[in-house]
């Protein structure tokens, strides 16, 4: 099993700091987001050469500083997303994989348990999300990944449902085991067929798509999904407010 970090973005959101490196470069808490990311990778049992990156703005710079990881290029990444960056590894996702967003910061219990999980899909869920949401006016809670679960089993994943319904919020940590692997990606070549060019989800092109759009898309077709939580113990860092904010978000983190 490898583990795929997609890195390709700018994070245009955090201005002058992403002039000069790719978002998952600028420090938090003291290191780079991906030192955190490569750290937790590596409690769950990712060994260097396991791990892909894709990349895509400023690639050179995550390239020269990391050697010792597999690269991918998403020559496409201004005109795509999340979903079709991660697809970018799909020659490499045969063993199975855990992805993991690089635009943020998580304990290492979360990488393991996600990895560790005996489900064929499992994903990482932030059962205290909304504390990081008090104060927060540049990403309101409506931007939150919310998803719903009966027990450990995810039902559905959308940012339109609403806060006090919501089981949590899914971290952008996801595990699909190998043998879901083939369903995975023929569900996304067909609904690539379909889609291509014209809207997919939540008023979002298929281009424009989020990984949990497919997600959602996969539930609604039957497949099973699980859940594996952490209490607090993850932040997304999206804008400048939030980079000010993770420093206390980090020191009054839960599990």
């Amino acid at each position: 099993m490898r583990a795929i970090i997609i890195g390709a973005g700018r994070g245009s959101r955090l201005e002058h700091l992403t002039e000069e490196v790719p978002k998952t470069m600028v420090e938090v808490v003291g290191r780079p987001m991906l030192d955190h990311i490569l750290d937790a990778l590596a409690f769950a049992g990712f060994s260097r050469d396991r791990i892909v990156f894709i990349s895509g703005y400023r690639a050179e710079v995550v390239e020269s500083r990391y050697p010792g990881l597999t690269y991918v290029r998403n020559e496409g990444w201004e005109q795509n997303n999340i979903l079709l960056s991660l697809l970018c590894a799909r020659d490499l996702m045969a063993d199975g994989f855990v992805s993991t967003y690089a635009d943020i910061v998580y304990t290492p219990e979360v990488a393991r348990d996600v990895a560790a999980s005996p489900h064929d899909v499992t994903l990482g869920c932030d059962t205290a999300w909304r504390r990081r949401y008090k104060g927060r006016s540049q990403h309101p809670e409506t931007d939150a990944e919310k998803l719903i679960a009966d027990g450990s089993r995810v039902t559905r994943l959308s940012r339109h449902i609403p806060s006090e319904e919501a089981s949590g919020e899914f971290i952008g940590v996801m595990k699909v085991g190998p043998r879901a692997v083939p369903q995975f990606l023929q569900s996304f070549d067909e609904a690539a067929e379909k889609y291509r060019g014209g809207p997919f989800r939540e008023g979002r092109t298929w281009e424009k798509a989020y990984l949990i759009d497919f997600l959602q898309h996969r539930l609604e077709a039957g497949d099973e999904m699980h859940r594996a939580d952490t209490d607090g113990g993850y932040m997304e860092i999206d804008t400048l407010e939030d980079r000010g904010l993770a420093d206390t978000w980090w020191r009054e983190r839960g599990g």
